[in-house]
């Protein structure tokens, strides 16, 4: 059959993604696949170009995105937009409103899955803007860990392949680094693989971090082993260190989550499998530009097989198997950034495809295969004929070829830096109420007035471009609170605290909205002044308990407001603040964990265990986060083990 991209639907039992956080992200959540500080005999064990990458290009905030943090665990049958790419060899199933995740990878030939296909849709806090899933290929710009774009829609677009078929189209602009993005899916005809084709363009005036691995979940299985072109291996672990060291014989039988970035040779063809016992399952090559191989496993252990159910929609007992993932990165490590020139672009391709070899066949046998099968070559041939179809944009004579709609973000960058990127038109038809106040500042250099009491605050923008125009802009009379809140979330993403401050108290002068007082505790809370953030996060929450806030915003408060108070030793005023909040609030498993917590305290153990035997489901439990076992240690001084419901310990 001729290859064809054509819109279907699939299928899941899923969580609903809830609504965005309202409170500005101040703080990059603390990400557990970065190291800490290094020592100096470690710094000088690492090659220097290493070095300077890990030392390039942190997250200091998550602005200008929102978290999302608003999902349960109740889920239902739901139909998820699909975009499906087809041969007589493959299918390939993608979902344009969830980052463009590569779902299903099917071999016709054989009836193998060759992904691990996610059979439900469950939202997790592994993201860098909290809701996750797991399963499938996960295309990650951004900075190190999971992408703001991995719950975000995409626009899509039929376009024609370089060989003359159809091929897919993804597109958006991703918001942390203010790049655009591309990924083009195709089959030529007659393949065994599925070709990806990426590109990441800066076209600002500036150089900017950049950052990219494609993440492939395989099943594991017993048996299952994972190949790559290389003998040792910078292995990330519990301990947070990076340590180069021989590639195991079983990487995969780790007792806790662990990473192993392979250490691959100048040179060397970069590839990665999955094998299962039998000597079947899936490879992935490149072009030589995606130059990193990765393996990350859960572990044998308690915890890493209870987040594997945990992310599968199963709370029951554990299962044999589960699985793994093999990615490709732009550095030989995850932990790294990659300065990108201003006018830059970088681009590669991939392809994902079947093995079939030996059970017991090693590395050079299965490289030997992969160049018999697909030749290095052939990839090269393939990138060099995809570039010129990478700049050719949908048909405007053709809506039916337009597939999916992402944001209106790209659009509003677009007409900002009047932007010519071939290939990835940014519609301005796609602008809605998110970016029309800061279309009216664009265009008319004042700043919008705030939203009303009842409303929930606008999302922001903090670049450097935006930051300049806030400086400039004028305003509606009595609006000045608002731009000064505005511009000082841009002040502090760029690193300019004590000017943020500066902006937030004025701005909390002229109003008396909980907004700037939030920013402000959130400010102090970071800077470690507990004493003072207290105080602020309790004008805060009376600012919003004296308006008519949504719902939304009294629950996120008080979600930050309650933690900064017990920091301060003021547990009577973190027990008023979950008092005052309502009871289908406080039945959340979040907060039932904070209730427990207030107890502790306030000296009534009794009371906060109760709550624990009562059973609770935290749904926005973080990845890596230690305060389900820590207030269960507080409780029973460390006598009683941590019950298995609450386990989600993934260090010793």
């Amino acid at each position: 059959m001729a290859t064809t991209v054509r819109r279907s639907t699939l299928t899941l039992p899923a969580a609903p993604l809830g609504p965005e956080n309202p409170l500005p992200a101040l703080l990059a959540p603390r990400e557990l696949h970065a190291p800490e500080a290094f020592d100096e005999a470690e710094s000088t064990a690492l090659p220097p170009a290493m070095a300077r990458r890990l030392a390039y290009g942190h997250l200091r905030t998550l602005l200008p995105v929102p978290r999302l943090d608003g999902y349960t665990r109740e889920r239902t049958p739901t139909a998820l937009d699909t975009l499906v790419i087809e041969n007589d060899r493959l299918r390939a199933t993608v979902l344009p409103g969830l980052g463009g995740r590569l779902y299903s990878l099917h071999h016709k030939p054989t009836g193998r899955e060759l992904l691990h296909a996610n059979p439900v849709l469950q939202f997790a806090d592994f993201g860098l803007a909290g809701a996750w899933f797991s399963g499938g290929v996960e295309w990650n710009p951004g900075a190190t860990g999971h992408t703001t774009m991995t719950c975000a829609p995409m626009h899509a677009a039929r376009v024609t392949a370089p060989d003359g078929g159809e091929m897919l189209r993804l597109w958006e602009w991703e918001r942390l680094r203010d790049l655009p993005y591309q990924v083009d899916l195709w089959l030529p005809d007659g393949s065994d693989f599925l070709y990806a084709g990426v590109r990441v363009r800066n076209p600002h005036h500036r150089t900017v971090p950049l950052y990219w691995w494609s993440n492939t979940a395989v099943p594991e299985t017993p048996g299952t082993r994972v190949l790559a072109p290389a003998g040792h291996a910078w292995h990330f672990g519990s301990n947070r260190t990076l340590h180069r060291v021989p590639v195991p014989d079983e990487p995969i039988a780790s007792e806790h989550p662990a990473d192993w970035f392979y250490d691959l040779a100048d040179g060397a063809r970069p590839w990665i499998a999955a094998l299962g016992a039998d000597g079947r399952g899936l490879i992935q090559t490149s072009t030589d530009t995606l130059c990193g191989r990765k393996l990350f496993v859960w572990g044998r252990g308690r915890g890493g097989r209870r987040w594997q159910r945990w992310l599968a929609g199963d709370t029951g007992e554990a299962r044999a198997d589960g699985y793994l993932e093999i990615q490709a990165g732009l550095a030989p490590t995850q932990l790294e950034h990659l300065p990108l020139i201003a006018g830059g672009a970088v681009s590669w391709l991939e392809a994902y495809g079947p093995l079939d070899t030996a059970p017991d066949a090693g590395t050079d046998t299965v490289e030997a295969h992969l160049e018999a099968v697909l030749p290095r070559e052939r990839v090269r041939a393939a990138y060099e004929a995809w570039l010129p179809a990478a700049d050719a944009a949908p048909d405007p004579g053709a809506p039916e070829d337009i597939l999916a709609t992402g944001s209106g973000w790209g659009a509003l960058e677009v007409l900002r830096g009047r932007y010519d990127l071939p290939g990835t038109p940014f519609d301005p038809g796609t602008m809605g109420e998110q970016q029309k106040p800061w279309l009216e500042l664009l265009l008319a250099g004042v700043f919008p007035k705030a939203p009303g009491d009842d409303a929930l605050p606008g999302p922001a923008l903090v670049s450097p471009e935006w930051r300049e125009l806030l400086e400039t802009a004028g305003t509606y009379d009595g609006n000045e609170w608002y731009l000064d809140h505005h511009l000082g979330l841009a002040q502090w993403d760029a690193g300019d605290r004590a000017q943020a401050v500066r902006s937030w108290e004025r701005s909390a002068a002229r109003t008396g909205s909980w907004l700037p007082l939030h920013c402000l505790a959130a400010a102090d809370r970071a800077d470690g002044n507990q004493a003072r953030a207290a105080e602020r996060y309790l004008a805060a929450v009376r600012a919003q308990a004296a308006g008519t806030c949504p719902e939304g915003v009294r629950a996120a408060l008080a979600r930050e407001a309650v933690p900064a108070l017990l920091e301060a030793g003021r547990p009577g005023d973190a027990a008023a603040v979950l008092g005052a909040l309502p009871d289908d609030v406080l039945a959340r498993g979040r907060f039932r964990l904070l209730h427990a917590q207030v107890l502790a305290a306030q000296g009534d153990i009794a009371g906060a265990r109760a709550v624990f035997d009562a059973g609770f489901t935290v749904d926005d439990l973080r990845e890596g986060e230690d305060s389900l076992h820590l207030t269960w240690q507080s409780l029973t001084g460390g006598a009683e083990p941590l019950p298995e419901s609450y386990d989600f310990r993934m260090a010793p």
